[in-house]
């Protein structure tokens, strides 16, 4: 069960083994094309069912406009193992490319951070790796929580 964090408090410690709640998704990969390193950030709403996590990014709530972003994970105890599938912006650099590859990541001890890398195609037919971490911003689910974490992450 997830508890509801109310307005001007920080997130609450996990409740349980249950990893629900708003999450501040963090990635960086180099742009080959462009020859620099960018930082992506998504909120995303995490769902934890047995030993499942889904996350999805919340709608507005990207660096990346318009570019929504999934996750599907497995926990077996503080390790975290899945796939991830960014759909980038039409608009964008990447003109709508679907981008999906794995990611593994280790819960911190507090069950607020997960950190750990991720790996994917790239443009040019190579291998990329980079960093990537979920911080806990909000225990709740709720309709109000997602709504509150709908803008552009700073």
């Amino acid at each position: 069960m997830t508890e509801a964090v109310e307005d001007g408090e920080t997130a609450a410690q996990p409740v349980g083994d249950d990893c629900s709640g708003i999450w501040l998704s963090r990635y960086e990969f180099y742009s080959s094309s462009r020859d620099q390193t960018y930082d992506c950030k998504h909120y995303v709403l995490v769902v934890h069912r047995g030993n499942r996590l889904t996350a999805e990014s919340l709608p507005g709530a990207s660096t990346n406009p318009d570019s929504p972003l999934h996750l599907d994970l497995t926990v077996d105890r503080n390790i975290v193992t899945g796939t991830w599938t960014e759909q980038t912006a039409s608009d964008g650099y990447y003109q709508g490319a679907r981008y999906h590859g794995a990611i593994q990541l280790l819960v911190e001890p507090t069950g607020r951070r997960m950190a750990g890398k991720w790996v994917g195609f790239g443009k040019d037919f190579d291998v990329n790796t980079g960093p990537w971490e979920l911080r806990l911003v909000d225990r709740s689910t709720t309709k109000a929580a997602v709504e509150r974490y709908g803008r552009t992450p700073e």
